[in-house]
């Protein structure tokens, strides 16, 4: 979502732009109905990451704490990117899949509610 300026002369300097993340790009990721994060997970990759590599290698690190993340079962886990259903390729590139700078990705797992059902 855009920021307006409350005055029309403002001009800042965007600190987050593509070009300040030394080849890699912010991708974004939240996991749905789990209260235990209160926010998505900035994550800083290349491009060309594939998909595979950011869900076991990079995903478990910050969402690993959850007690629930050892239940998942990926198969039934649903995802957004940027607000429109999303069918992740394991081993495709982040930018073939259309996971630009500053994307959110959302996934949802049907079966799990959130620590002691607290996401319902």
């Amino acid at each position: 979502m855009p920021v307006q300026a409350i005055t029309p002369d403002y001009v800042g300097d965007i600190k987050d732009r593509i070009e300040n993340f030394n080849g890699n790009q912010v991708v974004y990721v939240g996991w749905d109905h789990h209260l235990m994060f209160c926010a998505a997970f900035a994550y800083p990759l290349p491009p060309e990451t594939p998909f595979r590599t950011l869900l076991e290698e990079v995903m478990p690190e910050g969402f690993s704490l959850h007690p629930e993340w050892e239940k998942i079962d990926w198969s039934t886990a649903t995802w957004m990117l940027d607000s429109k259903p999303f069918a992740p390729q394991l081993d495709v590139a982040l930018k073939d899949q259309g996971i630009g700078h500053k994307s959110l990705l959302r996934f949802q797992t049907p079966e799990l509610k959130g620590y002691q059902n607290a996401g319902v």
